[in-house]
């Protein structure tokens, strides 16, 4: 049986179709069509809805259940992990490399993955949000060099996390837990982190309901935050800071 979505109108700032009547297989699929546009994709945050699609396909829209979340002081990583870090030279900043950061977790390898979803309009649309100050960074650096990252949208005080790599092990996890002790000193309580996954379930996201997830979104993207770089507010954190 062919599948049927509700294709987006012309209107970047018209609805989406209503949570409730995402597809259950393939789990979340809400919608088709539209563009990438700054507004298209700010609407979309804003109500719990990602793009996620391949070259070749159309734009497809998503909003899953459960949904997977981080609370900002709720990152878990191991002791020994922890350990490792006590004398760790690498630093953590924000906003100072976000076209690194993207095509590392473009192009970076990953077990059991072929090709990737970052597409070369996704990445556009990414950085123009990021020249507009509503998407982020969070670079690691051994030195000179870019050993992980995150990056995702700001909406309000709600952070959505789209993706992240390591070029070095623990590069990400390190971006991951400087992102949640920041966002929880500026009063951020979480992150989104979109799709169930063992790894992430190990550093403590949660699995919510997507009608939870939805309520605490919108509370959180009402409260208001200027748009614009972190650079200066998130300042230059030791990796070493995150072995305590």
């Amino acid at each position: 049986m062919a599948i049927r979505l509700p294709t987006l109108p012309a209107d970047p700032l018209a609805p989406f179709p209503p949570a409730e009547s995402a597809l259950r297989a393939p789990a979340g699929l809400l919608a088709v069509g539209g563009d990438l546009s700054p507004a298209r994709l700010l609407q979309a945050y804003r109500h719990g809805i990602f793009p996620w699609y391949e070259d070749g396909q159309p734009i497809l829209w998503w909003t899953p259940d459960p949904r997977l979340v981080f609370r900002s002081d709720g990152v878990r990583l191991s002791s020994r992990f922890r350990r490792s870090l006590r004398h760790s030279s690498w630093v953590v900043r924000a906003d100072t490399g976000f076209e690194a950061v993207i095509d590392a977790c473009a192009h970076l390898p990953r077990r059991g993955q072929h090709g990737s979803w970052i597409t070369g309009e996704m990445r556009a649309a990414y950085c123009e949000l990021h020249r507009r100050g509503h998407a982020h960074s969070i670079e690691v650096f051994d030195d000179a060099r870019l050993v992980g990252g995150l990056y995702g949208v700001a909406c309000g005080r709600m952070f959505f996390a789209e993706s992240m790599f390591s070029a070095r092990s623990g590069g990400s996890k390190v971006a991951l837990a400087a992102l949640g002790r920041c966002l929880h000193a500026w009063g951020w309580p979480l992150i989104d982190a979109q799709i169930e996954s063992p790894h992430l379930l190990s550093l403590g996201a949660e699995a919510w309901a997507r009608a939870r997830f939805l309520r605490r979104v919108a509370d959180l993207v009402a409260m208001p935050e200027a748009p614009g770089p972190w650079t200066r507010r998130f300042a230059e954190l030791p990796a070493a800071a995150l072995a305590r």
